[in-house]
């Protein structure tokens, strides 16, 4: 996050060299860096790297003014420093927090613009890292649009580095004089470079572990951030003796080294590599580079380098670069998301304009009257705190509450005894389930009202997944976790992504049922396939976590030996042929053809039985986004099915076919002749395109397990037994 800047007249008049304009320059630098990569208009795939350098350049200033305090004072002085923080903050930050939440209520997606709102509390607590990294979002391959204000996960990670470095420093001051049994600025300059250093080595070891065990995670986390802080912290107490000796050419030859460390960062730093860890050296040590080139000039002449970063253009975007970042983003997001797609070049501009726009409001009228603000009454400072955040979570509740009286159905539920005749005029379907499907599609076709009382209600649909616990294989797998029933003799995996993790409401209730336990051999996203699967999102190396997994699950497999394994899984988004990513449908469908061969063939010898469970049907419309619209009706929901998506389900039920696996259709759950409801009884089939909510799955586990021979049949039937609304126990009643 770019650090506030330093107090400051408004005016961008020549001021006396120790400013440092060249700092300034390289917010501007690192602000229109990450601005041109989230435009996507960047020739550099590693924009994200600057807000690094913003860390770095944050430490050092932060630091450079608290050695100020101790060897003028002898002490830290918090409320002053916590004050000072609100004051440069917490303004801006509130004002763009209630302007996203408003613009999303107005021009987004009600459940999006809910999201916001939530998204807006934690931002306005500082804990947006924080929620970003429990949802698991993956910065660069998140299939839900991305949330407006998430890129205030970086002011939260600063923030909350700042609530406690203070203390930090403080405590070590007190415990250097007392080591030392003296007190003056060499005793107190030992714990803070002690802590400092500390902090750098512990972060930085923790960032290279957790940049590769649990990358998702690790890219929000402030204890993988918070050595560049602390690096950015150690040069302000170095930096000073080491530039002395530095001549007018060296610091030439050093600044510029250091912005093309950060140069080569921006090219070669990729969405697919780990990161932060050892990669984020690059923007670190160029940044402190470029900070130490400039140290210590009050006469001579300044560096090529640091003129240039320091010329008036620079200057103004420098000082403004808060409140640019701050805007840039949502406005980008809340347009591209307004449009259903990228902007287009016009767009764009128009987008970019507003953001200048938004940025001078926020700098002038915002930013820089309470920077300037007299703090001579400091408690009356810390008021800044509990009202900056009153004042936005406040906010964020109404608009919350305002969206979830949108989210509210008005119908009664659907039975399959409401229609005799399909949409096709052939009879509704004796079973129970196929029937209530076909009825479903009849009450779309026929544009009812929602059903009250809807299971999941649309808040909860995103997040409506399958617990795993402790097998929630993100990072490397470790731990097995039975489920099921623990005493049973007979074993059973699932294995496969996503889309076998959706079905594991219904495996619980089958496993306990019939008396099998369970194991959930799943990871999001990565295909059991055997083929060298590439994640969307421009990556191009093969995704090294899924071989791994993937290899670890066979051997698990192997050693439980299981009466029964069931494969449920999707695709892959793209695979590596020779070296050479393949994206086409055509080319991605070939190479999983022989992927799946190759899987039934490496599975059959470690299980009694293997079984395939066809992938349920994708939804060319998602459910969260029809359903939450306003005026929205059963109709505005009825979909067909995506057809590269058809394509894979038929190569995985071939090559099952081949290997003479077994396969459980399921599509008769989901569609009625290529139309698919998105509202099932009074239950939504899928939370997206692609996923079953855990409520319908839940409600499928007794034709599952029949369709599987694991539960037995049942005695009559007709289209009346357990028809309904589903709400009898095997249906998934509450």
């Amino acid at each position: 996050m770019t650090p506030a800047p330093p107090d400051r007249a408004v005016s961008t008049k020549a001021v006396p060299r120790g400013f440092r304009d060249d700092i300034q320059g390289m917010r501007a630098l690192a602000v229109l860096g990450i601005l041109v990569f989230h435009a996507g208009i960047a020739p550099y795939p590693g924009g994200f790297v600057t807000l690094d350098v913003f860390f770095v350049l944050s430490g050092f200033l932060i630091t450079t003014l608290l050695l100020r305090e101790v060897a003028r004072t002898g002490t830290i002085d918090l409320v002053g420093f916590y004050v000072r923080r609100a004051r440069r903050i917490l303004p801006a930050a509130t004002v763009a927090i209630i302007g996203t939440v408003v613009a999303s209520w107005l021009w987004l997606n009600p459940l999006d613009a809910r999201d916001a709102s939530v998204d807006g509390v934690w931002a306005a607590l500082f804990g947006a890292n924080i929620r970003f990294a429990i949802e698991e979002i993956d910065y660069f391959t998140a299939t839900d649009p991305p949330s407006p204000l998430q890129h205030f996960w970086s002011l939260s990670v600063e923030e909350q580095f700042y609530l406690v470095m203070p203390l930090a420093l403080l405590a070590s001051i007190v415990v250097a004089t007392l080591v030392l049994r003296r007190r003056d600025v060499g005793a107190h300059r030992a714990g803070i470079v002690t802590v400092l250093a500390l902090a750098t080595a512990a972060s930085l070891a923790w960032s290279v572990h957790a940049s590769t065990a649990s990358p998702e995670s690790a890219y929000f986390s402030t204890f993988t951030r918070v050595w560049e802080f602390a690096a950015g912290g150690l040069l302000a107490v170095f930096a000073p003796r080491l530039a002395r000796g530095l001549g007018h050419l060296a610091r030439n030859v050093v600044a510029v080294a250091g912005l093309g460390l950060i140069g080569v960062a921006l090219f070669v730093v990729t969405e697919a590599s780990p990161f932060p860890g050892w990669l984020a050296l690059l923007p670190v040590l160029g940044t402190s580079a470029v900070i130490l080139a400039g140290t210590g000039l009050d006469d001579g002449p300044l560096p090529l380098a640091q003129r240039a970063l320091g010329v008036r253009p620079m200057r103004v975007v420098g000082d403004a670069s808060y409140s640019l970042y701050l805007w840039h983003w949502p406005v980008l997001v809340v347009a591209e998301q307004r449009v259903g797609r990228d902007l287009r070049p016009v767009e764009l501009v128009v987008a970019l304009a507003v953001t200048a726009m938004m940025t001078w409001a926020s700098y002038r009228l915002v930013e820089t009257p309470f920077r300037t603000v007299s703090t001579a009454k400091r408690p009356r400072g810390m008021l800044l705190y509990p009202a900056a955040v009153s004042v936005a979570v406040a906010c964020c509740l109404a608009a919350t509450s305002l969206i979830d009286r949108q989210l509210v159905g008005q119908d009664a539920p659907i039975s399959a005894d409401d229609y005799e005749r399909t949409v096709d005029g052939s009879r509704i379907s004796d079973d129970p389930w196929v029937g209530l499907v076909q009825a479903s599609v009849r009450a779309a076709a026929a544009e009812r009202r929602i059903p009250r009382d809807i299971r999941p209600e649309l808040r909860d649909l995103k997040d409506d997944r399958a617990d795993l616990g402790d097998c929630e294989y993100i990072g490397t797998p470790a731990d097995l976790c039975p489920s099921g029933d623990l005493d049973a003799d007979r074993t059973m995996v699932v294995l496969g992504n996503s889309h076998g993790r959706h079905w594991i409401p219904a495996f619980d209730r089958i496993a306990e049922q019939a008396g099998w336990r369970t194991y959930y051999l799943v990871k999001s996203q990565c295909t059991p396939a055997r083929v060298q699967m590439v994640r969307g999102g421009g990556r191009v190396k093969p995704w090294q976590g899924c071989l791994d997994f993937n290899a670890w699950a066979e051997d698990r497999i192997r050693e439980l030996d299981p009466e029964l394994v069931v494969v449920s899984t999707s695709g892959a988004p793209n695979v590596e042929v020779d070296g050479e990513v393949e994206r086409s449908t055509d080319g991605v469908v070939a190479e999983l053809e022989k992927g799946f061969d190759r899987l039934f063939a490496d599975l059959l010898p470690l299980t009694k039985r293997l079984v395939l469970l066809e992938d349920v049907p994708r939804r060319t419309i998602s459910p969260e986004r029809c359903l939450a619209e306003k005026d929205a009706h059963l109709g505005s929901c009825l979909s067909g099915t995506a057809e590269r998506a058809d394509r894979v389900t038929r190569t995985s039920i071939d090559a099952a076919d081949r290997a003479g696996v077994e396969v459980v259709p399921t599509r008769q759950w989901f569609c009625d002749d290529g139309r698919c409801p998105a509202v099932v009884a009074d239950m939504v089939a899928q939370r997206d395109e692609g996923h079953v909510t855990t409520t319908y799955a839940r409600s499928l586990a007794t034709p599952l397990g029949r369709a599987l021979g694991l539960l037995p049949e049942a005695r009559g039937g007709g289209k009346g037994s357990n028809g309904g609304g589903g709400r009898d126990r095997d249906r998934g009643g509450r």
